[in-house]
């Protein structure tokens, strides 16, 4: 993808949201010659040939997982360059084309948006969170519904000291050295991480999980957020924070492992299983996330979004928050088709009541997609009709 495109062609370049269920797979990276492991990535880059591109299409994946750990939603960036009089695929056609050719059935292709070539979603990523199931009150793995298998830690303990768990886990906020929890093989430079959120907190009932099963069975959840993790970090502070729930461990001691800054120690050599572990999201900067937080938002929940209610005011020619620079603002809500350019913010199936930088300052539900404009766009039909400008999200060049 360093080259250049080939004279006359087009090339646009996506950012596509995916998940998976990776018990099947060697990592969601690719593995490449004739070994007989599969990745994630392998089946997507198989979907994409389907897409005619004069160069073969490569996926930037955000997040690397391991084999055994899925993602509800992980992200990666690709390059799709179409013959000469051939217009760049919408998102929406290059969704569809892609879930059509997949190969695989645990593989879903969630959305994709047009970004600016120079995007990267490995470094322009600010926040990914990671979540990890745990299961109590099963002596013994036949005792877990075929459903939850593969996709939890199924403990023999019927009880977790949750209370300490929690306490363990505020002793990981914040930045820190995080090379006690780090395996070796990482290729990061820095151990050095800002861990911004831990938290241990009950799940529901499963519902592949039997009425007379549940009351044993119970489900946990533990939650990690940081713009980046080191190699097994996550899976490496799970199997600490559960020592610390069985007891074995004290809230005190997490303090002192995380201290040490020694990966070989007597206890930071447990790591949780990786069938646990979900990839929950991957956040950019000026974009929705699929669950309407800050991010890339896509089809997520409805509900996130703000539906027109009788009675709602609105002033003529344009919805309200919308902040258009096109000389006839109207022209932006006539022709919705001209603007597959999710960036721009204006689509005319969309509607909110919250300024665009009040919605990205406090995070709340809403269906603008809204980014500052910042460059003219490398073609005005990626824009709205009359729009002299164009956003793309802003790169960190922190690396994961």
């Amino acid at each position: 993808m360093g080259s250049g495109p080939a004279a006359g062609t087009v090339r646009a370049r996506y950012l596509v949201y995916f998940q998976y269920v990776g018990t099947d797979f060697n990592g969601v990276a690719a593995v490449r010659g004739a070994q007989r492991a599969v990745g994630v990535q392998n089946y997507l880059e198989e979907a994409a040939e389907r897409l005619k591109s004069v160069v073969p299409v490569k996926f930037v994946i955000s997040s690397r997982t391991d084999a055994g750990v899925h993602a509800l939603s992980n992200a990666a960036h690709l390059d799709v360059q179409r013959r000469s009089g051939q217009p760049p695929f919408s998102p929406e056609v290059l969704t569809q084309a892609l879930n059509t050719h997949l190969k695989h059935p645990a593989i879903r292709v969630l959305q994709a948006f047009r970004v600016h070539s120079d995007f990267h979603a490995r470094y322009a990523a600010t926040s990914r969170t990671y979540l990890y199931r745990l299961a109590t009150g099963c002596p013994r793995p036949d005792q877990l519904s075929v459903f939850e298998r593969n996709r939890c830690w199924a403990l023999r303990a019927d009880y977790l000291d949750v209370a300490a768990m929690q306490e363990a886990a505020q002793h990981l906020l914040g930045t820190h050295d995080f090379s006690a929890f780090q395996s070796a093989g990482s290729p990061s430079t820095s151990s050095v991480r800002t861990l911004r959120r831990a938290s241990v907190s009950p799940d529901p009932a499963s519902p592949f999980v039997l009425p007379q099963e549940s009351r044993r069975l119970r489900f946990w959840t533990l939650e990690f957020e940081s713009q980046s993790f080191l190699y097994r970090q996550v899976r490496r502070m799970t199997a600490i924070l559960v020592a610390v729930g069985l007891r074995t461990l004290t809230p005190t001691e997490v303090k002192v492992i995380l201290e040490s800054r020694d990966p070989l120690g007597r206890h930071q050599t447990r790591v949780a299983p990786a069938h646990g572990l979900f990839l929950k999201s991957v956040l950019y900067e000026g974009l929705r996330d699929l669950a309407g937080k800050p991010g890339a938002r896509g089809q997520g929940d409805p509900r996130s979004a703000r539906r027109p209610q009788v009675g709602d005011q609105r002033p003529k020619g344009r919805r309200p928050g919308v902040r258009c620079r096109s000389p006839s603002p109207r022209s932006c809500l006539q022709q919705p088709r001209n603007c597959p350019q999710v960036l721009c913010g204006v689509r005319s199936t969309e509607t909110t009541d919250d300024p665009p930088d009040a919605q990205l300052r406090s995070g709340q539900p809403g269906s603008l997609v809204w980014a500052t404009h910042s460059r003219p766009p490398a073609s005005p039909s990626l824009c709205c009709p009359g729009c002299s400008s164009w956003a793309a999200p802003r790169v960190y060049t922190d690396q994961v």
